[in-house]
């Protein structure tokens, strides 16, 4: 049942990708010739308002093929208003971003969707209190229950830090305790910590974790859409960044994941919670997004790439030059997806 999940999830994931560089291709008038999910032979095609719309047998991805677009023929030039490379080079960026965006939108509708449905979190309650540490000699107790800090109304743990991090001074906690609203003035200190990378940081801190305790956040329409933003967006820069932190060897080479622990992550997911489910398919919706922006050659941001040279320069790269950055692209991609599997094989054995 979970590799089924899987597929289900990962077909879906490709599905909405590729039809974002469908539309948009579209919009402007390019004929789209194929649209694939999956790459190899073909499994199961139909012919549909002058594209062909396929199933293929490995179901690790998906294109859509474009009139005037092929990347194992660069020099490859078909005239008409309906093909890809006749299009303005701004317009072939949008049919080339539309991809990734469709990603990032299909993460927000997932987003919003968990918030109507009741997303969870930490609650606003004190587990434990660091001897010592700020929170201790201001008197905050286990099982305080943090309602207010300034003028800041807290509705879960994560505000708490957002807040604490996010303001300058001594901060006024207004806690209930046995029924009653008790103010404390707490002055962060500055302590060691370490961010979600792993990295030593220095951070402001009153000496506080949470309790445990999970709660459902009661959200408006309007509430949910912020929350589906806020959410996106975080997903997004935690992508970016964990990308960047690998390139500089913050992030050991270790810590790449192929499609074996994607596979585990999703199954897992669906055994849990259909909230669980669409969580993860939301964060692996937004990091299709952001891999595919990444300026390698064979993927979209690659291409975009290409084409804001060709806006600066008023000329395309030379085709020598085109196949051999895209044949490099495929090495690198080749690379990380071998060492991804490389990495699930070796977590498999040492579970065991």
């Amino acid at each position: 049942m979970g590799t089924i999940t899987f597929l289900l999830v990962l077909s879906f994931l490709v599905f909405f990708h590729e039809l974002g560089h469908f539309l948009a291709a579209r919009y402007f008038g390019v004929k789209v010739h194929v649209f694939s999910i999956g790459f190899g032979k073909q499994l199961y095609a139909k012919e549909w308002m002058g594209t062909t719309w396929q199933f293929a047998l490995v179901p690790l991805g998906g294109y859509v093929k474009m009139k005037g677009q092929d990347d194992s023929n660069p020099s490859l030039i078909e005239e008409g208003n309906d093909s890809y490379n006749t299009k303005k080079p701004w317009q072939r960026i949008i049919i080339l971003f539309a991809g990734p965006f469709a990603n990032f939108l299909l993460a927000a509708v997932l987003y919003f969707t968990i918030a109507m449905m009741g997303a969870t979190t930490w609650a606003a309650q004190v587990g434990k209190v660091q001897e010592n540490s700020p929170a201790f000699h201001a008197g905050i107790l286990p099982n305080d229950e943090i309602l207010r800090i300034n003028d800041t109304d807290i509705t879960s743990w994560e505000d708490i830090g957002k807040t604490i991090v996010n303001t300058d001074g001594a901060l006024k906690f207004f806690i209930k305790r046995d029924g009653e609203i008790i103010a404390k003035t707490i002055n962060p200190h500055i302590a060691d910590s370490e961010n979600m990378f792993k990295e030593k940081i220095k951070k402001r801190m009153i000496g506080i974790s949470p309790s445990g305790k999970i709660i459902t956040l009661d959200l408006t329409f309007s509430q949910s859409l912020i929350y589906a933003y806020e959410k996106t967006i975080f997903a997004s820069t935690m992508i970016f960044q964990g990308v960047q932190k690998l390139i500089s060897g913050v992030v050991p080479t270790s810590e790449v994941g192929g499609v074996i622990s994607i596979g585990k992550v999703i199954s897992d997911a669906s055994e849990s919670s259909i909230i669980a489910l669409f969580t993860i398919t939301a964060l692996i919706s937004v990091n299709l997004g952001v891999l595919n922006l990444l300026p390698i050659p064979a993927l979209d941001g690659g291409h975009i790439m290409f084409n804001l040279y060709e806006m600066i320069t008023r000329r395309k790269p030379s085709d020598q030059v085109f196949m051999f950055l895209t044949i490099m692209g495929w090495v690198i991609l080749g690379s990380l997806m071998l060492l991804g599997i490389y990495n699930d094989i070796n977590r498999i054995f040492l579970n065991d």
